[in-house]
């Protein structure tokens, strides 16, 4: 996975990203909706730079003449402003080099939002960026994808003849989305295959849980977490109140390719596995002040020995409990470097549907102090998992959590924090 995003195919795909998610990826603690502010211009063509505030004239006027030269003599006519507008903001955004903080029209925004609320409408498979479109990480069982044919592995290069291989991932999942029982035409791109494959999905609405559980040989619980979505604290609650009546040994917390999500549901679920007042993690703002959030009341699972499982596309929320987990020594981390998102995002509505930005407003800490932002989690034991395991089959990572808690081998001793990289 090259990012935070594995994304849902439903109203187009569906949600990381990643980081997508998308995801994918935003711990996102506030939500706000800004106002019209009075004395700006209206988005009609301005004569001059008038209705921008005093102070600001100056270095609005190049904007402004921009803007007027593109009315009076762009070629194709006429433009559209909204288009002119939201351009102008992700330009804003990305000037200031951090690729969370982005702006997001009313469509976009959408993908991202029900990506959290478990129902969606689309195709139903996980996707991220792949070289050249969207590679399908996986299929749900039951779902359109998987019966019209489509395998880990795919690419899709096409979407109703409309080649995506430019266009960003939200861009490429919008066009797949669509009402349910709308069909969605994709071209393939298939390893082995001579040339691209063409397949009509059926668009479906689809159920997403963000937990899935079950119990393994050797009295093994296992939960994974798709993402942290308004409900997950309470699936978690739920599935584990079940692993545990059947007297688990052990158990493995499974959180790859999970973009993360909501900050509240992450803290909820770090406080399954720890005693109450544990740190889960620091936010530290801007002017230097920081915020603690403490483990609330542990379940029965906090003393099960644990085995976590990340990998690159582990982002946000699920570092987050990842390096509660490891920092606090109550589980060892198996798999590979996570995908190192460390700040915290504030969304802001627009007005007058104008869409939608993130902005970064803090960066958070492990327990320790480790910022792991841009540089991810490392796990205690390294374990490769390549595209021929996971056609083939295979899981290594999982094997070798199933044979670390078989023999206790590789375990933290209970775990061991990694000072060297704690911040001042």
């Amino acid at each position: 996975m090259n990012h935070a995003a594995r994304t849902f195919l439903t109203t187009v795909i569906t949600v990381f990203t990643g980081v997508v998610l998308f995801a994918g990826g935003f711990v996102a603690g506030h939500f706000t909706v800004l106002p019209d502010i009075p004395g700006l211009p209206a988005l009609g063509l301005p004569t001059s730079a008038g209705g921008t505030p005093a102070g600001l004239q100056a270095t609005f006027a190049p904007f402004w003449q921009a803007w007027t030269i593109v009315h009076q003599e762009y070629v194709d006519q006429p433009v559209k402003d909204q288009d002119l507008m939201q351009g102008a903001i992700r330009g804003m955004m990305a000037a200031l080099g951090d690729a969370h903080t982005l702006y997001e029209s009313p469509q976009e925004y959408a993908i991202d939002d029900t990506s959290l609320t478990g129902q969606l409408d689309g195709i139903g498979a996980f996707v991220d960026k792949g070289n050249g479109g969207l590679l399908i990480v996986s299929t749900f069982a039951g779902s359109p994808a998987a019966a019209a044919g489509l395998k880990a592995g795919d690419i899709v290069v096409k979407v109703n003849n409309t080649d995506i291989s430019a266009m960003d991932e939200i861009q490429a999942i919008s066009l797949v989305r669509g009402p349910a029982g709308t069909v969605v035409h994709l071209t393939i791109v298939r390893k082995g295959s001579a040339k691209p494959l063409e397949f009509d999905v059926t668009r479906a609405q689809i159920n997403v849980p963000s937990v899935e559980s079950k119990m393994l040989p050797g009295s093994v619980a296992y939960l994974k977490i798709n993402d942290f979505g308004s409900t997950t604290g309470n699936e978690v609650n739920t599935a584990l109140s079940a692993l545990l009546k059947q007297q688990p040994r052990s158990l493995i917390l499974d959180l790859r390719n999970n973009p993360g999500g909501y900050l509240d549901a992450a803290t909820e679920v770090a406080s399954q596995f720890l005693p109450g007042g544990k740190v889960v993690l620091k936010v530290r703002y801007g002017d230097g002040h920081e915020q603690v959030y403490n483990a609330t009341s542990g379940s029965s699972a906090t003393t099960l020995p644990m085995v976590v499982l990340i990998d690159g596309g582990s982002a946000s929320a699920s570092e987050i409990v990842a390096g509660s987990l490891q920092d606090n020594q109550r589980a060892s981390l198996v798999g590979a470097t996570s995908y190192g998102k460390g700040t915290v995002q504030q969304i802001h509505q627009l007005s007058g549907n104008g869409g939608y930005i993130r902005v970064t407003i803090a960066r958070w800490l492990t327990p320790v102090g480790r910022t792991i932002d841009k540089v991810g989690l490392t796990p205690n034991v390294a374990v490769p998992l390549t595209q021929d395991d996971a056609t083939a089959g295979r899981d290594p990572q999982l094997d070798k959590a199933i044979s670390i808690l078989a023999g206790q081998s590789g375990m933290l001793p209970v775990g061991t924090p990694v000072l060297a990289t704690v911040t001042p």
